[in-house]
């Protein structure tokens, strides 16, 4: 587990070379219980990675000691507390790669602001602190915010895992405490069904396994944290799959002369799939059939966009297209059989539902109950959902699937979701955009919960 020939060596770590920075660079973010020291770690990766200037270093000094939890804490409030409250995201580079690191808060009633962060990661590390466990037990239990934010990256399609154990340095027998922690995550993993990537004994504040290894140290010899990170691959986008789009602003330029196709340009991220010119599209929701005359990239160049790019599509033609709308590839005609005089129906490559079953990562203050309604956010349409049944909530302790009829703040569960409206929604299992949804607060505008869609 702890040896990193497992990881995918097809990692676009093409940073060296200057090309496609934007695609290698490695997005990760650290989670964990509260006080593992993920906030002093990312301090470690900054200070001995030489991505720290001294100016800086020293506005992070307390009583002659550098805190290197300062790093990343930036507000006010994280830094009278000593705890973190948002997100913090710093940027660094090695030879080898370019790094966006997002420090989440370990509070559980910072779930949402964790969630947040690794909706958007290709990587997770997750901090054990060893001085919190029973080490000297075989069968020792993990923290339930360590279980939780694991489950949460597995629920969010982060690509890899990475559990760091630090502190390891303050206990008597690193190397005992390390054997039995190791096998308690292994055995958390199964049951939960984790791919870890890598596992790696670490100690952020002296540095050790972090950036420069320390030999030996509990009996391991793998790769440092650093040489884990360089060597992890890109979340891959789901090219493969029928082209959709998700369209978040219209650009209209109707002065200019030209009528071979149309005049306004819709722009947005491709969600799934490629588009190029000649592609045959149908606009969801009105159903309108065109095809794509022309694909512009960010800088305004014609080329053919893939899943995970922005893009402006112009259609082949005037098709009244607003934001929110998708423009989705369009239905296939079904080959009738022998005997089947009647005209075949279209099937839709992205059909649309109003009924979903989901998991929802409750976020809310106020407990999801049957009943209730929320705004929901798919893509860039809004639409009212109303929750029909709470079907189970899952016990982070025992990954058992417990009856219930409500989450509470923090939990997470199976939901069955009645939209006032049809959207083009996929398993998100298969297509990251298309199957993840979030519910929104009708009365007070906060997000109140993510939604991943079975």
């Amino acid at each position: 587990m702890t040896a990193i020939n497992s990881i995918a060596t097809d990692a676009n770590n093409t940073s060296a070379t200057g090309q496609n920075d934007h695609i290698s660079a490695l997005k990760f973010i650290t989670c964990g219980s509260v006080d593992d020291g993920k906030s002093t770690l990312i301090g470690r990766l900054l200070v001995d990675s030489k991505a720290v200037l001294q100016d800086h270093l020293a506005g992070v000094q307390r009583q002659g000691e550098t805190d290197l939890a300062l790093l990343t804490d930036g507000l006010s409030a994280e830094r009278e507390q000593g705890i973190t409250i948002d997100v913090a995201y710093r940027y660094f580079a090695t030879e080898e790669r370019k790094f966006i690191i997002g420090d989440a808060p370990g509070h559980e009633q910072y779930t949402r602001n964790m969630v947040t962060a690794a909706s958007s990661a290709d990587a997770a590390v997750v901090l054990v602190d060893a001085t919190k466990l029973d080490w000297k037990n075989p069968g020792l239990a993990l923290l339930p915010q360590t279980r939780r934010h694991s489950l949460l990256a597995h629920l969010l399609r982060v690509h890899s895992l990475v559990f760091a154990v630090n502190k390891l340095d303050a206990v008597e027998d690193p190397a005992l405490a390390w054997k039995h922690i190791q096998g308690a995550l292994q055995a958390f993993a199964q049951a939960a069904g984790i791919t870890v990537r890598a596992m790696v004994p670490v100690s952020a504040l002296k540095g050790w396994n972090v950036v420069d290894a320390h030999a030996g140290w509990c009996g391991y010899d793998g790769p440092t944290l650093l040489q884990v990170l360089e060597e992890l691959p890109n979340t891959p986008a789901d090219t493969a799959l029928a082209p959709a789009f998700p369209v978040q602003w219209v650009e209209k330029f109707s002065s200019s002369s030209d009528t071979s196709q149309g005049r306004r340009v819709f722009w947005g991220r491709v969600a799934a799939g490629s588009f190029a010119p000649g592609t045959a599209v149908q606009v969801f929701p009105s159903g309108q059939l065109a095809t794509v005359a022309q694909v512009l990239d960010h800088a305004r160049r014609p080329t053919d966009v893939p899943a995970g790019t922005s893009a402006g599509i112009i259609l082949d033609r005037e098709v009244d297209v607003s934001r929110g709308d998708w423009i989705l590839a369009a239905p296939a005609v079904a080959t009738p059989a022998e005997d089947d005089f009647d005209t075949p129906a279209s099937v839709p490559a992205w059909p649309a539902s109003r009924e979903l079953r989901t998991t929802v990562a409750w976020m809310d203050d106020e407990p999801l109950v049957a009943g209730r309604v929320y705004w929901a956010l798919h893509g860039h349409r809004w639409v009212k959902a109303k929750v029909k049944a709470v079907v189970h909530k899952l016990n982070i302790n025992t990954l058992a699937e417990e009856a219930a009829t409500q989450l509470d703040p923090n939990a997470i569960g199976h939901v069955d979701l009645l939209l006032q409206e049809a959207i083009p929604a996929a398993p998100f299992g298969k297509a990251r955009v298309l199957g993840s949804l979030i519910l929104v607060d009708t009365a007070s505008h906060k997000t109140a919960g993510a939604v991943l869609v079975n």
